[in-house]
């Protein structure tokens, strides 16, 4: 007799194929994963691609934050409550700091041509020599800087601020009016185009911050990192100068660049400052090469 053939249950379960449903899922999972590893690896940025970004997202910015509505009330009672609270906290000493330094007529119109412009030199300028010389990092900083900003328009929207100058019963001196200097939208002709109680969180110190931090890390010559860390401290001695914030205003601008730094690092898995400096031209295992404008 010949012998019998038998199929083992064991067999049988090896030779049955996976559904399609199955194969369909894990592929759509690996399609996903490969996504999000993809958007997530440093990339050489395009140059036409990030001038466009950077201009839609700062006019987007200026549309939203102006478009706030100017709860004049509600802004001057907040300013209230924080002096208030800055005298319990013993730290109110902006109107000194203000009388002061506006006694020094070159130094306060400085301070008010500082003001007004280098607050987008300086953070175009960071952005620029980030992207010709960091491109590995750019994307990942770029994103830290527009997080922060973004949040800042939720604190516009939710807690309106009249700027020291603009606060009742104060002796603030507006120097901007005062010595008729151009520039800032938040004084003199200009003052209708921007939203006047949107003083929180302070920008100024949030994105002046980031520059002073990304060029501390990532600056190799040693005077240019002690500039960088200078340039936040000097922002900060020129926003209350020129009564147009509050000490705590500040806090509240490094609080939404604390947000931004989250957002990066949960988005990269690292900080900005730890990507590599370089780009891979080819794929992951390509090349290391400087972006090339």
């Amino acid at each position: 007799m010949g012998e019998t053939t038998v199929t083992t249950r064991e067999g049988h379960d090896r030779a049955v194929p996976h559904s399609v449903t199955d194969v369909t899922a894990e592929g759509n999972g690996h399609v996903v994963k490969g996504l999000l590893r993809r958007a997530r690896a440093p990339r050489r940025p395009r140059l036409w691609f990030e001038i466009l970004l950077i201009a839609i997202s700062y006019w987007t910015y200026s549309l939203i934050r102006n478009a706030v509505p100017e709860q004049k009330a509600e802004a001057l009672r907040n300013a209230d409550w924080l002096w208030k609270t800055e005298h319990t906290l013993g730290i109110a000493v902006e109107e000194s700091v203000n009388h002061t330094i506006n006694s020094v007529t070159w130094l306060i119109v400085g301070m008010n041509y500082y003001y007004a412009t280098l607050h987008f030199v300086v953070t175009l300028g960071v952005l620029v020599w980030l992207y010709r010389s960091h491109p590995g990092r750019y994307a990942a900083t770029r994103l830290t800087l527009f997080a922060t900003t973004a949040v800042a328009l939720v604190g516009y929207y939710l807690y309106p601020l009249a700027p020291p100058r603009l606060m009742n019963g104060g002796d603030f001196v507006d120097t901007v009016m005062v010595h008729h200097t151009w520039g800032s939208m938040a004084s003199g002709d200009l003052k209708h185009m921007s939203n006047q109680y949107a003083a929180m969180p302070s920008m100024h110190i949030g994105w002046s911050t980031w520059c002073g931090l990304t060029i501390f890390a990532l600056a190799s010559v040693p005077w240019v990192r002690v500039l960088g860390l200078l340039y936040p401290v000097a922002t900060l001695v020129v926003i209350v100068a020129t009564a147009n914030h509050f000490w705590l205003d500040a806090v509240g601008g490094l609080m939404c660049l604390s947000f931004g730094f989250m957002v990066a690092r949960l988005w990269y898995g690292k900080l900005p400052y730890a990507l590599p400096k370089l780009v891979p031209v080819r794929g992951q295992g390509g090349p290391l090469l400087p972006v090339k404008p």
